[in-house]
C-alpha cells in the first residue's frame, strides 16, 4: 500500500467548480499552490462525465505529482489509473475494493464514530476520513455532526493515518491538526474560490503553523 501525504486534501465538487472545465482548472492551480491529494466526488454524474473528467484530472495531477483519489467508483479508478478510491460506509466493501484493485492502491474509509474505527479492516486500507467535523452542505447525505470534542476522542482511538473533513474553511485548521488529524479535507473552502492560489497557500500555510 501508498504513503499518501493527507495534509492538505481537496475534494473536488462539480457544482461549486463549474462543471469539467473548472475542477481541470482548480485542480490545477491547487496543485501547484499546496494540495497534496485531489479527490474526485461527482454522486450525480454518469459514468461517461466520470470517466472524461477522471482521465483528464489523472494526466494534469501527473504532472504537477499530485495523486488522484476517486470517490466510490472502483471501475472508474481502474479505468484511469487512478492512484486509489475513497469509500463510505455504505459504499462497496474494503474487502471487494482491494481484491478488485490490488495491494498497490490506497484506499480511504470514511468514519464518524467508535464503530467505524473499530470496524475499519486495517490490513485492507490505507487512511480514514473523519467527520463531518462541522455542518456541511456540499454532502447531502453526510452523518451527523461529531463535533470538535468527540473529534479528538476518534483521533485518540484511531490506529491508521486520519483526515479530518466536514465544514472546514479557514481559520479552523489548527484544532484539528493539534487533536490528531494528520491533515484536513476541504470542498468550498477552495472550490468556487476567486482566487484559488491564494486560499490553498492560506490554508497549506495554516497547517504548517499548527504542526510547528
Amino acid at each position: 500500500m501508498n504513503p499518501l501525504d493527507l495534509s492538505l486534501y481537496l475534494v473536488l465538487d462539480p457544482d461549486l467548480c463549474g462543471g469539467h472545465n473548472g475542477m481541470l482548472d482548480t485542480a490545477r492551480l491547487a496543485a501547484r499552490h499546496g494540495v497534496t491529494v485531489v479527490q474526485l466526488r461527482a454522486p450525480k454524474w454518469k459514468k461517461r462525465q466520470w470517466l472524461q473528467t477522471a482521465t483528464a484530472l489523472k494526466a494534469l495531477l501527473d504532472q504537477e505529482g499530485v495523486p488522484l483519489i476517486i470517490n466510490d467508483q472502483v471501475d472508474i479508478a481502474l479505468a484511469v489509473d487512478a492512484a486509489g478510491v475513497h469509500l463510505g460506509q455504505a459504499d462497496l466493501p474494503p474487502e471487494t475494493a482491494r481484491r478488485l484493485l490490488g495491494p498497490n492502491k490506497i484506499i480511504g474509509l470514511s468514519t464518524s464514530n467508535v464503530a467505524h474505527l473499530g470496524g475499519a479492516p486495517l490490513d485492507l486500507i490505507d487512511y480514514i476520513g473523519v467527520g463531518p467535523v462541522y455542518a456541511t452542505t456540499t454532502k447531502l447525505d453526510a452523518e451527523p455532526v461529531i463535533g470538535l470534542e468527540q473529534f479528538g476522542v476518534l483521533m485518540g482511538a484511531k490506529r491508521l493515518p486520519a483526515v479530518a473533513i466536514g465544514g472546514i474553511k479557514a481559520g479552523m485548521i489548527a484544532p484539528l491538526i493539534k487533536a490528531g488529524a494528520d491533515g484536513v479535507a476541504v470542498v468550498s473552502a477552495i472550490c468556487g474560490q476567486t482566487d484559488i492560489p491564494l486560499v490553498t497557500r492560506a490554508l497549506s500555510d495554516e497547517i504548517a503553523g499548527a504542526r510547528a
